[in-house]
């Protein structure tokens, strides 16, 4: 375990301090801040509801109950089990770039969270999953460059969120078989 620590230490610096440079200095904080994202969010479920077909508004519930489940499981209940404190806590020589914050690193609720809908989203939009995945890999890999989350934090966080993810569609896909098997109809909209 002692040797899984230091490596992820170990990587935490080269990305922490080796990729620092002028202009990820001033993109990871847009990439980083959840609010800076809500206007984009507003804009693209608005347009799942209202504009999009029978297989964006399934997205839709699905990705909702999906973030809800990954968030509240993440943050009220696997941190306090882990209780690994961030980098920025701990360690001394951390480049930190935005607040620390207070709250436990593993794993990591943005990297959870962010792997989480793209994965839904993917199923369910085919077309567009390389950008959802670049997307998620962008914002957790910031978490890093900002020295508030080991590269492990961001790992287990990437790897909750898409197993949860594939959890809840598969759920989704049995509702909508036995429905179909039923003959009744399945309609959220």
């Amino acid at each position: 375990m002692e040797l899984i620590n230091n490596l992820d230490i170990w990587l935490f610096h080269v990305i922490n301090k080796g990729f620092a440079n002028p202009l990820f200095d001033f993109v990871m904080p847009f990439i980083t801040t959840n609010q800076n994202w809500i206007l984009v969010y507003v804009f693209f479920l608005s347009w799942m509801i209202w504009k999009g077909e029978k297989r964006h508004k399934y997205a839709f519930i699905v990705l909702i109950v999906t973030i809800i489940f990954v968030d509240q499981m993440n943050s009220a209940f696997l941190k306090d089990i882990f209780g690994r404190l961030r980098p920025c806590q701990v360690l001394s020589d951390v480049r930190l770039l935005v607040p620390c914050g207070g709250g436990k690193s593993f794993p990591s609720s943005h990297a959870s969270n962010t792997f989480a809908a793209a994965t839904v989203l993917s199923y369910f939009i085919r077309e567009y999953k390389y950008i959802f995945y670049s997307l998620a890999v962008l914002i957790s890999f910031s978490r890093i460059y900002y020295g508030v989350h080991y590269p492990a934090d961001v790992f287990a966080g990437a790897v909750f969120g898409v197993l949860s993810a594939v959890v809840f569609i598969f759920i989704f896909l049995k509702i909508e078989k036995l429905s179909n098997k039923k003959n009744l109809q399945f309609k959220l909209f």
